[in-house]
């Protein structure tokens, strides 16, 4: 029996004991967020109190870490689900199948679909879960500090010169991002140049001759990668971004979420380049 299947018979089966919430456009009062990033929002906007349940890998903050775990991003616990008795469900849009969370309302239950594929998509997101638990001083707050965090680092690489950026999501199979990805839009704003910007997928599978015919600059991976993150490229040393030596790791857990955290992530791409531009200019001379 497949999940979905399995999905449904459980729904149908204890619908006649559950009482759905007609919450309608008030605020939700018991939340569970099926995506680990949005529970981090949800906490951003000063709702974590509402939380009642969350996905799995929730580790921040700490008290949502805490919280009764549902499923992951392909298995929900549904008699835990059940019991929660949840006002609200916070999907993330490209978290989970359509039919599946289409099945969930048809038995009663709130969903809110969140999109954070771009950096503009967060202080919306922001905005709309403040709406949504009665939280939109604070998540209009919230929403105000992220632009304006993005504004500041924007104007403080306006005149830094342009440099040419390779981000590695991974290396085995090997994988980037495009240009609407929104570490390619910090990228952007810190004055590097996603060198595989114009590709189609969100998160493009390439090869290695593509990496070497764009000949990268500047190479970024997230920490969580470990130390060896770029060993495999010291076997093309024409590189320019190995012959600069500008390899650099940033902080997964900043940079691996669509939260206000990745303010600390554009200031250490932000960083990296600066520091990739001095090597450049260091090897020029």
């Amino acid at each position: 029996m497949t999940r979905y299947r399995y999905l449904f018979l459980i729904l149908v089966g204890l619908s006649a004991c559950r009482v759905f919430a007609d919450t309608g456009s008030e605020p939700g009062y018991r939340i569970i967020a099926l995506s680990p990033h949005l529970a981090e929002l949800v906490f951003a906007v000063g709702a974590g109190d509402r939380l009642i349940g969350v996905s799995a890998y929730t580790d921040f903050p700490e008290a949502a870490a805490k919280l009764p775990v549902v499923g992951d991003a392909f298995m929900l616990d549904l008699e835990r689900l059940i019991v929660l008795q949840p006002d609200l469900l916070l999907a993330w849009q490209s978290g989970m199948p359509a039919h599946v969370l289409d099945e969930l309302r048809s038995h009663g239950y709130r969903i809110e679909v969140i999109r954070t594929m771009s950096l503009t998509d967060i202080p919306v997101a922001l905005r709309r879960i403040g709406e949504l638990t009665g939280h939109s001083t604070t998540a209009n707050m919230e929403a105000d500090r992220f632009v304006a965090g993005l504004d500041s680092l924007a104007g403080l690489a306006s005149d830094a010169a342009p440099i040419r950026v390779f981000y590695q999501v991974s290396i085995r199979p090997l994988y980037t991002i495009n240009g609407e990805h929104y570490v390619s839009q910090l990228i952007e704003i810190c004055g590097g140049r996603n060198i595989f910007a114009d590709l189609g997928k969100l998160a493009p599978l390439i090869g290695v001759e593509a990496v070497l015919e764009r000949d990268p600059e500047v190479m970024l991976a997230a920490d969580d990668a470990g130390p060896d993150a770029f060993s495999e490229w010291q076997r093309w040393p024409g590189i320019t971004a190995v012959r600069y030596g500008n390899q650099f790791l940033m902080p997964a857990a900043e940079i691996g979420r669509a939260t206000p955290r990745l303010l600390e992530a554009g200031a250490a791409i932000c960083s990296a380049l600066e520091e990739s531009r001095r090597n450049r200019d260091d090897f020029s001379d």
